[in-house]
């Protein structure tokens, strides 16, 4: 599977894709400018956060969008804003990474650390009412969580830790969390993860030019490979649900690295991903 360059490096650190057709394509982030970028078919379209960092965005279940920033929460009427800050969280020395929403519509919210406690980290759910709740911490670098298909398992990537990790869902909870895979050093990092429709679980690897694809059971069944290092998250969509989007980082690269990173690459890996689950705030 060769991945196709949609966009050429329109960013510097992409991230975070997701798929929905109320905002009509494919969505991410250009995380350090705290920008929200969408592909459609006319072309690239941006929309800035009043914030110092874009982490995610996800739709809203009444139409817009909610946006994590670095320490604060942004929510939009509409698909393409304007997103106003309604509420902001104290992280300490950390901020706002990675996350999704759970089946039952709420927000998890992974951070990373900024300071010099490397577990300064965490999971936070948001509800609809924007209450919160820590769910996990002494997280490094938070990064991707995704469900499977019957909601009953949740994968999850503490980046540094080498592992995509999984906990069992009971009623609405995480619990009993353990390895899934180890990933050997060599073979990069686990950043951004998404979860297809037959329970097969797909991992963006940092430093590792690749997308690896695991079986409901853990073994490595795919490996999408891709012309940057910095391979940082990945989402399916399309009307088919059938096209797994890519997302690259030229975050930290010498100026002259010479290669594509920062673009948004696509591949029909021959699976389908599951319909986003909105925001209920």
């Amino acid at each position: 599977m060769t991945p196709e360059n949609l966009t050429g490096p329109v960013c510097v650190h992409a991230e975070a894709p997701v798929w929905s057709p109320s905002w009509g394509g494919v969505r991410w982030v250009d995380a350090e400018a705290a920008d929200l970028v969408t592909l459609r078919d006319d072309g690239i379209h941006r929309l800035h956060l009043d914030d110092d960092y874009a982490a995610f965005v996800r739709p809203r279940i009444g139409g817009g969008f909610v946006a994590v920033g670095a320490r604060s929460l942004h929510l939009a009427d509409t698909a393409d804003g304007p997103a106003q800050v309604v509420t902001s969280f104290d992280l300490g020395s950390a901020q706002f990474n990675d996350g999704t929403v759970d089946p039952r519509g709420r927000l998890l919210a992974g951070s990373m650390s900024t300071g010099d406690d490397s577990a300064a980290g965490r999971v936070l759910r948001i509800d609809g009412d924007l209450s919160s709740t820590e769910i996990l911490s002494g997280v490094e670098t938070s990064n991707g969580i995704g469900f499977s298909p019957d909601g009953t398992l949740a994968y999850y990537n503490d980046t540094p830790t080498g592992r995509v990790d999984v906990f069992d869902v009971v009623d609405g909870e995480l619990r009993d969390r353990r390895g899934f895979v180890s990933i050997a050093h060599d073979q990069g990092m686990p950043d951004g993860l998404t979860v297809a429709a037959d329970g097969s679980v797909w991992v963006a690897l940092w430093n590792g030019s690749a997308v690896h694809g695991y079986s409901p059971e853990g073994a490595l069944v795919a490996r999408i490979e891709l012309p940057v290092p910095q391979v940082s998250a990945c989402t399916f969509g399309d009307d088919d649900l059938g096209t797994l989007f890519i997302t690259t980082s030229a975050q930290g690269l010498d100026p002259d690295h010479g290669t594509e990173a920062g673009s948004l690459f696509a591949v029909r890996p021959g699976v389908r991903g599951m319909p986003v689950v909105p925001f209920a705030g």
